[in-house]
């Protein structure tokens, strides 16, 4: 049986005349999707497949539905004729714009065949002698098809058995996924090497025969990203580890601009010995002719990129845009060894390149070398990691998936460098040098967010458009937006009289949720208030970006700068940084910065404005006329009217009003600076490389006290109460521990599974659900809320929405920090942080 190979992305050309048999063969052996007819394309245009007059239409549409299938990367069959040279030049162009092969399958049917076909076949009008010339262009296309640019030819029977072979590329090596140890470019910097592989915990030794055995740590595995000769003292050593590696599938390899060059000069090429290659060829002049016959087999043998770990890791050279991954071209190759470069030249002779990686937008994780970088900086999910050993800087590998660098100092200046490389504390962290401003592209119109904890959260453009303006003229600077807390939903409506929400409902909904242990929290009388400390001021300008050091930052729940005074948050952020500085929380969690999540006390220090124009006025506009109203009823009922009803309805109404003046009065105290304030963390949410959502809320709160208990003036650890909901006296103590707290005039409490990220056969359940005391229910609906009907009326409310938003901006929240703590770009935070407010313009009662 003839094997026909065609490689996994390709644009595949069916060639022969009409009736040679190209639509059956395409049926037989490919997809119905991955066929495309310029027959049916012209019923398409015009309901008439034979009309010849479409032509032009249906070869336009042809076109552009194999221009998106090779985008996507997908095999694509052209069942058209393609008996004229031109039409095909137009085909092998389209595959090369989208980076794919061409292959050619021509069709080998007698020309007495094809006459028999024609004449049984009504659907064709035309004559014999059309039959006949397309014959004859046949015969020709077979003699100049193979010069055409085809990377496969073949000349089939379609009579005959075939077997279509579909072969991944070299570079798909999406199976592996690791983990591995990248290492950037090695120059002949042999030293180095060695002590690199020892400090990634892999064991090298030379045996006799001048071979190297490696052993490393159980399942990982080296990739080398090319560059492993010229300009450093020892090559060959170099090239014989490396091929050892290789060879015992310990490693990876690709080729480098260098290795390309070294490789042409083994096959008797001319290149200009310049750029260390001297070098290279001098140091291999002294080894044995078998073994520059293995070095040139063996970059013979290596390929420019690799897609690894599902399509998540790229390793190139020189890098590689998005379009270009997985892709087997000629561009794709010369992009690899080389970059783009502009076509000019710097003040030192180098070519100038394009930054491919400022505008990367893609998924998978590319990582580079080539050009000499003074940091390790990730941009754009991208990281070059030529950190120049061959001139005197590091050897660096990047472990993967852990994204950690490890480095080794070069033990000297092998070759001086044309172009200097500026020193790190010249250098703004890659990544921030294009966070100056929010990106607010993507945020125009619809967009869709895949979360790490399975929660796909669509953000619409009519909620976009409001989060839009809010971030746009009143949130703080971007670079610090890292996280917006979500919003928390009530209980459903208790079923006792006298209350709207009662703690009864709130454990029942866990218990159905398969939650057994709980932990309640007091509700704190404050404003949500997310705080970001520095260790030292320069973190700011080191890991956010900041133009100038800062102590950090403090926020509110929508993205808003939490003190206008700015005297006033710095001498709060002094204060948080003495307290885990005390505490020792930055060695203790090798971090130089951190994200809370806690509540600002009191309210009036961030609501005063608002307690004053609404709350205050209200009860005091009511209060005065209640009383002069009852004053008169009084009156009136004194003179024997019978107005009784009525001076009952008012007295009500008055102590109701006097329970709300009392309410708001429980959140309002003197500040003055930040005497009489106290923030209350709940949530360590993200130091460096972390986030803490694998830790249950007591591992939070017990972290939180140790750094509470350093200053107890500025600092308040909450209260809290564990619930078991299989014991009855524990769901009473928790009862009734919320109505003491809410007697006394507390808030209430929040209640929340242990596990920080909750799920109930695989699904998220509520994170926290709150539970509101019936007088601070008062200041929500109103003073009245209680009397004449109206709490049966709220009782009527709906909390499904409510949940479902808050379950959404919980996963946002999430997803936002680990975006940031694995350095994606803050585009990308943001899309999650942007959502979060987005999702708060829904139209939802906001008093639930």
């Amino acid at each position: 049986m003839k094997e026909i190979k065609l490689p996994e992305i390709a644009l595949v050309l069916l060639v022969g005349p009409s009736s040679a048999g190209k639509s059956t063969f395409a049926k037989k052996y490919f997809l119905g999707t991955e066929v495309i007819s310029s027959d049916y394309c012209r019923a398409l245009v015009s309901d008439d497949e034979n009309n010849l007059e479409a032509t032009g239409d249906a070869f336009d549409l042809l076109n552009f539905l194999a221009a998106k299938r090779l985008k996507r990367g997908k095999l694509t069959v052209i069942d058209a004729l393609n008996l004229h040279k031109d039409d095909r030049a137009k085909l092998v162009r389209l595959a090369k714009e989208n980076y794919a092969l061409a292959a050619a399958i021509m069709l080998d049917t007698p020309i007495r065949q094809l006459q028999e076909r024609h004449e049984v076949r009504p659907d064709r009008s035309f004559g014999r002698q059309v039959i006949e010339k397309h014959y004859d262009m046949y015969r020709r296309t077979l003699k100049s098809i193979k010069r055409e640019g085809f990377s496969y030819t073949y000349q089939v029977n379609p009579e005959e058995e075939l077997s279509i072979v579909r072969q991944p590329l070299w570079s798909n090596r999406k199976e592996e996924t690791g983990p591995f140890d990248i290492i950037g470019d090695i120059h002949g910097c042999f030293d180095e090497l060695q002590e690199l592989l020892t400090e990634l915990d892999y064991k090298v030794a030379q045996q006799a025969n001048g071979h190297y055995q490696v052993s490393g740590p159980a399942g990982r595995k080296v990739i080398f990203l090319g560059d492993l000769t010229d300009r450093g003292p020892k090559s060959p050593e170099v090239l014989r580890l490396v091929m050892d590696m290789v060879h015992s599938r310990q490693a990876l390899c690709i080729r480098g601009n260098h290795d390309d060059k070294l490789l042409r000069y083994l096959q008797g090429k001319n290149v200009n010995l310049d750029h260390g290659l001297d070098k290279t060829v001098q140091q291999l002049a002294a080894t044995p002719d078998a073994f520059r016959e293995e070095v040139k087999a063996f970059l013979d043998g290596l390929i420019a990129h690799y897609v690894l770990d599902e399509g998540q890791l790229v390793v190139a050279h020189a890098g590689l845009p998005e379009p270009m991954h997985g892709r087997a071209a000629a561009a794709v190759r010369a992009f690899c060894l080389y970059g783009e470069t502009t076509g000019e030249v710097d003040v030192f002779g180098l070519p100038v390149r394009h930054d491919w990686a400022k505008n990367y937008r893609g998924k998978a994780s590319v990582v580079y070398g080539h050009t000499p970088v003074p940091g390790i900086d990730w941009l754009n999910n991208t990281l070059n990691i030529d950190t120049g050993c061959v001139f005197g800087g590091r050897l660096t590998a990047l472990r993967y998936p852990e994204r950690e660098t490890v480095s080794v100092e070069s033990k000297a200046v092998y070759s001086e460098p044309v172009r200097p490389v500026m020193p790190d504390a010249a250098a703004q962290a890659a990544q921030q040098e294009y966070d100056d401003m929010l990106d607010i592209g993507p945020l125009r119109e619809k967009y869709i967010v895949e979360t790490g904890i399975g929660k796909r959260v669509i953000v619409r453009e009519e909620n976009a458009v409001a989060a839009l303006e809010v971030m746009s003229r009143f949130a703080i600077d971007p670079k610090w937006l890292v996280y917006l807390p979500p919003t928390m939903s009530p209980p459903e409506t208790s079923q006792l009289p006298d209350y709207l929400e009662h703690p009864l409902e709130v454990f029942s909904y866990y218990r159905k949720n398969g939650v057994r242990n709980l932990i309640c929290e007091e509700k704190h009388m404050g404003s949500r208030a997310i705080v970001v400390v520095c260790k030292e001021p320069e973190v700011a300008v080191k890991r956010f970006g900041m133009h100038s050091p800062a102590p950090g930052i403090i926020y509110t729940r929508t993205g808003r700068r939490f003190f206008n005074d700015e005297a006033t948050e710095k001498a709060f952020l002094e204060v948080l940084q003495r307290a885990l500085t005390a505490a020792d929380f930055w060695d203790r969690f090798e971090t130089d910065w951190v994200c809370l999540d806690g509540e600002l006390l009191p309210w009036s220090s961030k609501a005063n404005d608002l307690i004053i124009n609404q709350y205050a006025a209200v009860g005091a506009s009511a209060s005065n006329a209640l009383g002069r109203a009852q004053e008169v009823l009084q009156q009136a009922q004194s003179r024997g009217l019978e107005v009784g009803t009525m001076l009952e309805n008012v007295a009500q109404r008055s102590q109701a009003i006097d329970k709300y003046v009392a309410s708001y009065h429980h959140y309002t105290s003197g500040t003055e600076g930040i005497a009489g304030m106290a923030y209350a963390p709940f949530h360590i949410l993200a130091t460096e490389g972390k986030v803490h959502a694998n830790q249950q809320h007591t591992w939070h709160m017990e972290r939180l006290a140790e750094v509470c208990r350093q200053d107890e003036i500025y600092l308040l650890m909450t209260s809290h109460l564990f619930v078991d909901l299989e014991d009855e006296a524990s769901i009473s103590a928790a009862v009734n521990w919320w109505t003491d707290l809410t007697a006394a005039g507390g808030e209430g409490m929040v209640v929340k599974p242990l596990d920080f990220v909750p799920t109930h056969k695989d699904r998220l359940i509520q994170p926290a659900m709150k539970c509101r005391g019936s007088e601070y229910l008062r200041i929500v609906y109103g003073p009245e809320y209680d009397l004449n009907g109206n709490l049966e009326r709220l009782k009527q409310r709906h909390v499904k929405a409510k949940r479902e938003i808050a379950l959404q901006e919980f996963a946002l929240g999430l997803e936002s920090l680990e975006r940031f703590v694995l350095k994606e770009p803050l585009r990308r935070v943001h899309e999650c942080v942007f959502g979060v407010l987005a999702l708060e313009s829904e139209a939802v009662d906001p008093r639930l």
